[in-house]
């Protein structure tokens, strides 16, 4: 499967994911990256220059679950909507109070509540907004760089919310001191958002009146070179669009996917999901780990259980769609709440399925809340319908749900896990994997001393 899937092919279906985390129509990224790319091609990169900002633009929002529990907290709104609205947001104070008092406190559980809000953010607003594109810009440089990426790819999404007046953050550098794919990703970034918004003309008039603001303004001025031919506009605004990004990569510079390094991009974007929730941090690296070894102890083959671990470890990459307000929530879920959890399975079935070779593990990794008794989600589907790979990451997930701490829960000791498993068990859970996970957890010591260890 690696000989065939191309590394382009693969961050472009996980920029996806990317996309609804950050409250943006899916594509974003994928659009980004094609009028940054021609931007580049208008002042003349060379191909090596050029992979460089392909995947910085792709990975640009790597970093942004990050945030995501921060803002909500802080602002006590829906994380999502807040990113969505603060990319249409100009520097004027005008548009800068109106975002404020917009998105801040609107899940505050009273009047009171929401006003002390929004005090506090006029109060301590600069302090806040650091902390947050702080957070954000650095661990997606972290992970870029774990997932093999240069140190030019890693700076441009480091460096995504400078500008350059020096008016921006995280280290407020100025005109060229701004790494060049993060001028041009950002540039690209607004250009994006306001074309889906409000249309091209729209689109490049932001362009223009940010010019030597927020923007280099050299490659505000290679843009309207490439605004003025109505090909790119039309391949912009098309289906297609992904296909043509994708023939967009240098192909000099194209590097090997293979297996170890599917393994390794799976891990990373495991991350992205986890950092979503600080009730989640390692959830998926754990449900990786159990999912191989029930796999294991059930007899699957080394290369079944390595594509299983793959499934495992991107089973929750659509809950980045899901607001912190609902994640995080420490009571129960009202109707609304709960209809956006369910709708988790299908984004991760959804993302994945965009690459073809993914077709069975995108159905695999989706089905992770459906039941034996045909009472899960998304689609109820019966015990017949669901496969022993899904099986083995349900039992995997609803064990680490339990045992971890959540929001709704303290961390439950092992023996009280498997308890209340047990009560699930041809229900919710296949005896067969339950048993397995049980052998498992007592070879590893976790019975006995409750502490697992992932080795």
């Amino acid at each position: 499967m690696a000989a065939t899937l191309k590394l382009s092919q693969l961050i472009g279906a996980l920029s996806y994911a990317l996309d609804i985390t950050e409250g943006q129509p899916e594509g974003h990224c994928v659009r980004s990256c094609w009028i940054g790319m021609h931007i580049g091609r208008a002042i003349g990169l060379e191909p090596q220059a050029l992979w460089d900002l392909y995947y910085a633009i792709l990975l640009k929002d790597l970093g942004c679950s990050s945030n995501s529990a921060r803002i909500s907290e802080l602002y006590l709104t829906d994380d999502r909507r807040f990113k969505q609205d603060f990319k249409l947001v100009g520097a004027s104070l005008p548009q800068m109070l109106s975002f404020v008092f917009g998105n801040t406190g609107t899940h505050a559980a009273s009047w009171g509540q929401r006003a002390s809000s929004i005090v506090q953010v006029l109060l301590r607003g600069r302090e806040m907004a650091d902390e947050l594109i702080n957070t954000r810009c650095h661990r997606g440089a972290d992970i870029a760089r774990q997932l093999r990426f240069n140190d030019n790819v890693a700076r441009g999404i480091q460096c995504l919310d400078e500008h350059w007046d020096g008016s921006g953050r995280p280290l407020g550098l100025r005109g060229d001191a701004i790494p060049l794919n993060a001028r041009i990703a950002l540039l690209a970034q607004v250009i994006d958002v306001f074309h889906i918004t409000h249309g091209r003309h729209a689109a490049l008039d932001e362009a223009v009146s940010r010019g030597g603001g927020w923007f280099d303004p050299e490659l505000v001025a290679a843009f309207r070179g490439a605004a003025n031919d109505d090909a790119f506009w039309r391949q912009l605004e098309a289906d297609d669009i992904e296909q043509a990004v994708l023939e967009l990569e240098p192909a000099q510079c194209a590097v090997p996917l293979d297996e170890d390094y599917m393994d390794e991009i799976a891990e990373g974007f495991g991350q992205v999901v986890d950092s979503k929730s600080p009730f989640t941090a390692g959830h998926s690296q754990r449900v990786g780990h159990y999912a191989d070894r029930i796999g294991e102890e059930l007899g699957l083959g080394a290369q079944r259980r390595r594509w299983l671990k793959r499934g495992a470890l991107l089973h929750d990459v659509g809950k980045l769609g899901v607001s912190n307000t609902v994640l995080d929530k420490p009571g129960a879920l009202d109707e609304a709440e709960w209809a956006a959890i369910r709708r988790h399975p299908g984004y991760t079935e959804t993302i994945l399925g965009r690459i073809e070779s993914f077709s069975e593990l995108a159905q695999v990794a989706g089905a992770h809340h459906e039941r034996l008794d045909g009472k899960g989600y998304p689609r109820g589907l019966k015990a017949s319908e669901i496969a022993l790979e899904t099986r083995i990451i349900t039992t995997a997930d609803i064990f680490d749900a339990i045992h971890a701490e959540r929001p709704y829960h303290p961390e439950n000791p092992v023996p009280k896990t498997l308890d209340i498993m047990r009560q699930n068990l041809g229900s919710a859970l296949d005896p067969a994997c339950f048993s397995a996970l049980e052998n498992i957890l007592r070879l590893e010591g976790a019975l006995e001393s409750d502490a697992i260890c992932l080795t």
